[in-house]
């Protein structure tokens, strides 16, 4: 699905751009450009999550290869090497020439293990190459920090990495000669332009550590070398790849199995989809639970790589599209009770810190979506396991959840009596998606009645009364509030522009007729909100002013806030974040809608087709979090989301499978 030849891979410019990324299911990952060199500080060859999900630190920078020929030269193995690339499934693969010799590289990671593996061999002859490769380390947050103290020890297969505090770490071979640094020495890497572009502190510094040299045959053995905070990980190459292939298969069966008529006849994009969905499941240990002990399993889901967490609102947005069109309804169970087990004065948290010694405090919670997308999440787990035992359990929890939304709780999130529509916000917090905040200024803090909030009170009403049928208890007290919400949420309509006003009741007691995309959540949960005159108005407006072919302006380009490119320091780019930047994940939406009102299926994919050939641009082989509002709308942000891959996997597959009206 994912293939170059020399024609990009030789171009440093174009191949720096292309990065590849590779997981562990705890929150680790290696990442890097096509091309070899960083450009971010985040690249490395093991970033390791020490207390899953989180406490990501930079551990092994990279290895930096060369080979010596039989007349004596020496080549590095650079840009101007690579004849090709490509990932298979999600392993990414070089190949270099070196004169009449071909050398392939590979790069995996255990699952389940903090455990990067490099692979090289010789695939075509030239005769014996002499290959070495230099290893940089570090011990410090994938964000950055201060340089640490390293003692180096010498193992009989490699060596040993001590922090002064902290998780030692190993780099091992299966063969070859390893050398210590006599005197170990730390480099500066820059500049890293993405960084650059990002304005953060674009160099970076890694500790030269070692040095393999092995002797590669073309009818002989590869090299394995392998970076681990297991003391004794497998050095078996051709074993760990195996393990490696077949998890992705195994994947594919899942979904295959999930989804027998439409996995078929699947286009090979909506096949690495589901590959790529894997990536943002990881482990969490649940409430008041050790990361190593054991007993039943907690899961979440990361936001996106290579700098979020996991966060709610992000998890019950992409629930569905990672876990359970993919046919892994257990994953979604765990996942759900994992975030139950936190709720707190009615909210399941927003986010969660990046050390496990960290509490989850009152700012955790600041989101007045995040449980309102818990809801949906449930409808859609319920809907895939076709089993109420979830609902049943979860049943008082939800009571109490929603108890709290109708007395009032943190951040003025409180129904309002006069109209059963939900309010929220106070001061400078900023507790909907559109939450950008630099220092003390939410951007976008929307206080009020926001529209999409409000399409989704109103889901989780209906689904309360269901949820309570199922439980045996009375449904009566939340479709009554369920149908005077929906009669409420006519409040938003604005009949001057044919659209839906984004916010009502704020402070200033103006509605906001700014045009945003939220407005469509109306149009695309179960729940039909607006008339199909109205609904059509919404979605002509919105195609005509914010639909490009990779998501959707966050703000109409006619508005004087419009902002139409993310970059820059982090006040222009919070400035632009919610504010004309383009967002992936609302293709999903926009999509389902179409197909709802005009049951035209060729036409609702359409929508979602371009990203196919985003597959190959920027986050490999995965979807970007966001690209600039005006064209070329080049991708920015994260390089893998996990919510641009869960809309547009699962929006896939309900229009193909004729489900979205359903």
């Amino acid at each position: 699905m994912v293939s170059f030849g020399s024609e990009i891979c030789g171009d440093l410019r174009l191949a720096g751009e292309r990065e590849w990324l590779v997981t562990n299911g705890l929150g680790g990952y290696a990442m890097g450009t096509v091309s070899g060199p960083p450009s971010r500080s985040y690249h490395g060859l093991l970033i390791a999550a020490l207390s899953p999900p989180v406490q990501r630190t930079l551990l092994v920078s990279q290895l930096e290869a060369s080979v010596r020929g039989t007349d004596g030269s020496v080549t590095g193995l650079g840009h101007r090497q690579i004849v090709s690339f490509a990932l298979e499934g999600t392993v990414p693969c070089w190949r270099f020439a070196v004169a009449d010799a071909m050398v392939e590289k590979r790069v995996w990671m255990a699952q389940g293990a903090n455990t990067t593996t490099v692979s090289y061999r010789l695939v075509r002859g030239g005769g014996p190459l002499e290959l070495t490769l230099t290893a940089f380390v570090q011990h410090r947050s994938h964000h950055g920090g201060e340089r640490p103290v390293l003692t180096l020890e010498p193992l009989e297969r490699g060596l040993r990495v001590h922090p002064e505090t902290g998780v030692p770490f190993v780099l091992l071979s299966d063969r070859g000669r390893w050398e210590l640094e006599a005197q170990p020495s730390w480099v500066e890497v820059g500049p890293l332009a993405a960084e650059a572009e990002r304005g953060l502190v674009s160099t970076a510094e890694h500790l030269r550590a070692a040095t393999l040299t092995v002797t590669l045959r073309e009818e002989g053995p590869g090299v394995t070398a392998v970076a681990s905070t297991s003391e004794a990980p497998c050095l078996d190459g051709e074993r760990g790849l195996a393990e490696r292939q077949a998890h992705g298969a195994g994947l594919l069966q899942c979904w295959q199995a999930a989804q027998p008529v439409l996995a078929p006849a699947a286009p090979a994009w909506i096949r690495q989809l589901v590959l790529a969905a894997d990536a943002f499941v990881v482990e969490r240990p649940l409430a008041g639970q050790a990361p190593t002990a054991a007993g039943p399993a907690g899961a979440s889901l990361i936001a996106g790589y290579p700098w979020f967490n996991d966060w709610g609102r992000d998890t019950f947005i992409s629930l569905a599209g990672l876990t359970l069109v993919t046919g892994r309804v257990e994953v979604a169970e765990r996942i759900l009770r994992t975030f139950a087990a936190h709720v707190s004065h009615g909210l399941v948290p927003n986010s969660f810190p990046d050390r496990p010694d960290q509490p989850l405090d009152r700012g955790a919670y600041n989101t007045v979506d995040a449980t309102l997308w818990f809801f949906q999440a449930l409808v859609e787990h319920r809907a895939a396991s076709g089993s109420d035992a979830l609902i049943r359990e979860l049943h008082p929890l939800l009571v109490t959840i929603l108890g709290h939304h109708l007395a009032g709780t943190w951040f003025g999130i409180r129904m309002d009596p006069a109209d059963g529509l939900l309010r929220a916000g106070e001061g400078e917090t900023q507790l909907t998606w559109m939450d950008a905040k630099p220092a003390d200024r939410a951007i976008t803090p929307r206080h009020g009645k926001a529209v999409e909030v409000n399409a989704l009170w109103v889901n989780a009403l209906r689904s309360m009364a269901d949820f309570s049928r199922r439980a045996g208890a009375d449904p009566g007290r939340w479709q009554a509030l369920a149908d005077r919400a929906a009669a409420g949420f006519q409040r938003f309509w604005n009949p001057r522009l044919g659209c839906c006003f984004d916010g009502i009741d704020g402070p200033s007691g103006q509605a906001d007729e700014r045009l945003r995309p939220n407005q469509l959540l109306a149009l695309a949960l179960p729940e039909p909100l607006l008339s199909r005159e109205q609904a059509t108005s919404v979605l002509r407006i919105c195609g005509q002013r914010l639909l490009t072919r990779h998501g959707l302006r966050t703000l109409d380009p006619a508005d004087l806030d419009y902002r139409g490119h993310y970059g820059g320091d982090v006040q222009r780019r919070d400035g632009a974040y919610h504010q004309g930047t383009v967002w992936a994940w609302w293709l999903g939406p926009f999509a389902l809608a179409h197909f709802r009102l005009h049951g035209d299926v060729a036409g609702a994919l359409s929508f979602l087709e371009p990203m196919a050939d985003h597959l190959g641009a920027a986050g490999l082989g995965s979807l970007s979090e966001i690209f600039d509002g005006d064209a070329p709308h080049a991708p920015r942000g994260c390089i893998a989301q996990a919510w641009s891959v869960a809309q547009v996997l699962a929006a896939w597959t309900a229009i193909q499978g004729g489900q979205a009206g359903a």
